[in-house]
C-alpha cells in the first residue's frame, strides 16, 4: 500500500462569518491510499484554524512523514495520531474507501442506495441580525422545518427579538442555538432562563470548554436542553469522555469527526453516550464534498432520530462534484455522481459552483 496527498484551496461564494473570525477560502487536504491493484481509497483532513488542536505550521510536514511511513510498509491504522484528529479522520475514511474498491461508496445502506433520506436543519451562517434573520426565511421557504442560529455575536436584546418574530410567526419551527462559549458563566443561567420563552430545542456550548462544573450546573438548571460541542475536543481516552459526560450530564452531543479523531472515535462517543440517555447529532466542519459524501454516508448508519448538521457543501465557489442533494429539508444520496476510479489525486479537480 502506498500513500499521497494534495492541498486544495476552496474559495466561499462570500466571506463567510464565523465565531472565531471571517473566512474567505478553506485549506483542505485530501488523502490516498493505493492498494496493490491500484485502486485509490480517498479521505479528507481539513482542521479549522482556531478550533482544531492539529491546525499548526507543520501539519503539512506530518502529512509528509505519515504517507512516508505508509510507503514504508505501516499500517495506516496503527500510526500513533491521535494528537493529529483530522489526519485521523482522513486516514480512516480512505482505508474504508479503499476496502469498498475506492469508489467512494463506503457503506451500504438506504441512504446510500437511494431508499431514504437524512433530515437536517438549515444553518443561517453568521452575519448581521437581519441577515440572519432573513437567511432563516429563506431556509423555512426551502423546507427546512428546523433552522440554527449562532449567537452571542450581537447585542442579546437584538438577537432575542428576532427570535421572537421568528417564533411568531412559525410556531411549529424548531429552533437550535449555538452560542459558541459566548457566555460568562455568572450570565448564562439567566439568558437561557429568557431564551425559554422561545420555546429552544437546544444551546449549544452556552459557556467556554473546560468548565466542567459550571457546565454541568447549566445542564441541571437550564429550561432549555444543553448541548456540548468544543466541550469534546482533545478528550480520546474512552475512560475520559465517560467522565466527561458522567460529570456535565449533558441533554445532547454534537460530533465533528474532524475534531474528534475520525468515525470510530466519534462511534466511542454515541455508545457512552447512549448507555447515559444522551441525544446526540453529527455536524459537519467545513469540509468539501469528499468530506461531506463520507460524513453523510456514516450517519446514514446511525439510526439517527433528529435532524442533523451536514449541509455545507454549497458555500464553496469552487469544490468537489457533490454527490448529494438537499431537497426540502433532507439530503438525499446521489450515487451517479460518485467519482469515476482514479489512478492518482492529479486527477482530481475542482469543479465550479459559482
Amino acid at each position: 500500500m502506498t500513500a499521497e496527498f494534495r492541498k486544495f484551496i476552496l474559495p466561499f461564494k462570500k466571506p463567510l462569518g464565523t465565531s472565531r473570525g471571517v473566512l474567505h477560502e478553506r485549506e483542505t487536504y485530501i488523502i490516498a491510499l493505493r492498494d496493490t491493484q491500484g485502486h485509490l481509497g480517498l479521505g479528507e483532513a481539513a482542521p479549522l484554524k482556531d478550533l482544531s488542536m492539529d491546525c499548526t505550521d507543520d501539519f503539512s510536514e506530518k502529512l509528509h512523514q505519515i504517507c512516508r511511513e505508509i510507503n514504508r510498509g505501516k499500517n495506516p491504522l496503527e500510526l500513533e495520531v491521535s494528537q493529529w484528529p483530522a489526519i485521523q479522520f482522513g486516514l480512516e475514511a480512505a482505508w474504508l474507501d479503499l476496502k469498498q474498491g475506492g469508489a467512494g461508496l463506503l457503506y451500504r445502506t438506504p441512504f446510500t442506495q437511494g431508499k431514504e433520506s437524512i433530515p437536517l436543519h438549515g444553518l443561517v451562517t453568521m452575519g448581521e441580525v437581519q441577515s440572519m434573520y432573513e437567511q432563516a426565511l429563506q431556509k423555512i421557504e426551502q423546507g427546512f422545518t428546523w433552522v440554527k442560529f449562532k449567537i452571542g455575536a450581537h447585542d442579546f436584546a437584538e438577537e432575542c427579538a428576532m427570535l421572537s418574530e421568528l417564533r411568531r410567526r412559525f410556531p411549529e419551527v424548531e429552533i437550535r442555538l449555538d452560542a459558541n462559549g459566548a457566555f460568562s458563566p455568572e450570565e448564562a443561567l439567566e439568558k437561557l432562563n429568557y431564551l425559554a420563552q422561545f420555546r429552544i430545542h437546544s444551546v449549544e456550548q452556552p459557556i467556554k470548554p473546560g468548565q466542567w462544573e459550571a457546565m454541568a450546573s447549566l445542564c441541571q438548571k437550564s429550561p432549555i436542553p444543553m448541548a456540548l460541542d468544543e466541550e469534546l475536543i482533545g478528550i480520546f481516552e474512552p475512560a475520559e469522555k465517560q467522565e466527561l459526560l458522567q460529570t456535565i450530564q449533558p441533554q445532547f452531543i454534537v460530533l465533528k469527526p474532524t475534531l474528534l479523531g475520525g468515525l470510530k472515535a466519534s462511534e466511542e462517543w454515541i455508545a457512552l453516550a447512549r448507555e447515559d440517555g444522551i441525544g446526540f447529532w453529527v455536524n459537519s466542519m467545513l469540509e468539501s464534498n469528499i468530506g461531506l459524501n463520507i460524513l453523510a454516508q456514516w450517519t446514514s448508519t446511525l439510526k439517527i432520530q433528529m435532524p442533523q448538521g451536514l449541509g455545507t457543501g454549497r458555500l464553496f465557489n469552487k469544490n468537489f462534484e457533490l454527490t448529494v442533494k438537499i431537497d426540502n429539508g433532507h439530503m438525499a444520496f446521489l450515487p451517479e455522481k460518485l467519482p469515476r476510479q482514479l489512478q492518482s489525486l492529479e486527477q482530481l479537480h475542482l469543479v465550479d459552483f459559482s
